[in-house]
């Protein structure tokens, strides 16, 4: 994750993700729970807090995330949703 100049206002976050690990999920389920995430991570890093906590962690090669719990009858977009919001909470504060 990049930020600009801390006087600057932010504009854009660019996240790369790597690799993303689905074990123990169908095959046919992984677009959509990459949909998922893709979509709940660009509003989870869009707020203002957010946008506050980036500006002060700065570059972030890594960032780690504990397991993601989710109703048995979730949605695999769903499921991807969650895990996003996993890695909001991730974030330092």
């Amino acid at each position: 994750l990049g930020r600009r100049d801390p006087g600057m206002d932010m504009r854009r976050v660019v996240v790369h993700i790597e690799r993303l690990v689905l074990a123990g999920f169908r095959y046919e389920d992984r677009r959509a729970i990459s949909a998922g995430l893709g979509a709940a991570l660009a509003r989870v890093l869009a707020t203002p807090e957010m946008a506050e906590r980036l500006a002060r962690t700065g570059d972030l090669p890594r960032l780690r995330v504990g397991p993601v719990t989710v109703a048995g009858d979730a949605t695999p977009r769903q499921m991807g949703a969650a895990a996003a919001k996993a890695i909001g909470k991730g974030f330092p504060r």
